[in-house]
């Protein structure tokens, strides 16, 4: 069966129609409008790429950060304090983990009265949540319900300031180069993006401008500053190395594995690698007196 020129041709426009629209789909309306806030910043980050790990330290200074300024309003209600001590996290020593996980007060089911038993942490204890329920949480936040931080890393992301006609470029580059960290970058612009609302603009009780945010109104006061918790490692404290400690320390809970699955992914590249060589070498010997 032959293949006409024009039939040729008109799966071809079909093809370019249907990618044309699939990369309308993936524009914003601000994108579309020339908006949507101030560009983010790709930050570097010790984790990002094919080969990038954990800073154990730098998620020491997070989990800090967390623990003195977020947790009075998000929990971490996905992960252990076990996870402290993994290979690949902060890796707190057993003492450590523990001392930190006696300071929650857990709810262990009810007494013979029918009243809550509480109890002190143990590792192998969820992280507490700062609330009992949602209604208490929005009460305590003039409204808004702080969302919990298990897996926030993952969950956010934001969209570049390039025309349509780009974007599968773009997609093609993050996959050549394993680029996932666009969740990180959002919460680290986010943390740094609190600035003095424009002339004109009128905020709504009780809320904050951010830059960064959508819409740009925020129920959430400027969390972090210069001085907001002191580095017991000596490390200078300023706004920008707060958020991105913190940032660095949520991108872990959210993926708390990624340093054991990046060291799987290079074994099985190595093996896939020697197989490949010694399946070419066994076909060169097998067809190396058959004539071609």
């Amino acid at each position: 069966m032959k293949l006409k020129l024009s039939d040729f041709l008109k799966c071809m426009s079909a093809s370019i129609s249907v990618l044309m629209v699939t990369s309308l789909l993936a524009v914003t309306p601000a994108q579309a409008a020339g908006g949507g806030g101030p560009e983010i910043k790709r930050q570097v980050w010790s984790f990002n790429g094919f080969f990038g790990k954990y800073n154990k330290a730098q998620l020491q200074r997070g989990f800090g950060v967390y623990k003195e300024v977020c947790a009075a309003c998000h929990g971490l209600k996905l992960l252990s304090y076990r996870n402290l001590v993994q290979v690949g996290g902060p890796e707190f020593s057993k003492e450590q983990a523990l001392a930190i996980a006696k300071e929650a007060t857990i709810i262990d089911g009810v007494d013979e009265d029918g009243e809550p038993k509480e109890r002190e942490g143990k590792l192998s204890d969820r992280f507490a949540s700062p609330f009992k329920n949602d209604t208490q949480a929005r009460a305590s936040n003039n409204g808004a319900l702080p969302p919990d931080f298990s897996v926030i890393a993952k969950a956010r992301t934001y969209h570049r300031h390039v025309p349509w006609y780009t974007e599968p470029y773009y997609w093609a580059y993050d996959m050549a180069t394993g680029y996932e960290e666009k969740g990180v970058d959002y919460l680290y612009a986010l943390l740094t993006g609190y600035k003095t609302p424009p002339r004109g603009m009128k905020l709504g009780d009780g809320m904050n401008y951010n830059e960064v945010f959508p819409g740009h109104q925020i129920a959430m006061a400027a969390p972090l500053s210069e001085d907001a918790v002191e580095y017991a490692d000596g490390t200078p404290t300023s706004l920008n190395q707060h958020a991105k400690d913190v940032s660095a320390f949520l991108a872990w809970a959210s993926e708390p594995h990624l340093n054991a699955r990046k060291d799987l992914g290079k074994r099985v590249l190595i093996y896939l690698t020697i197989l490949a060589l010694l399946l070419f070498l066994a076909k060169r010997s097998l067809w190396a007196r058959v004539k071609h």
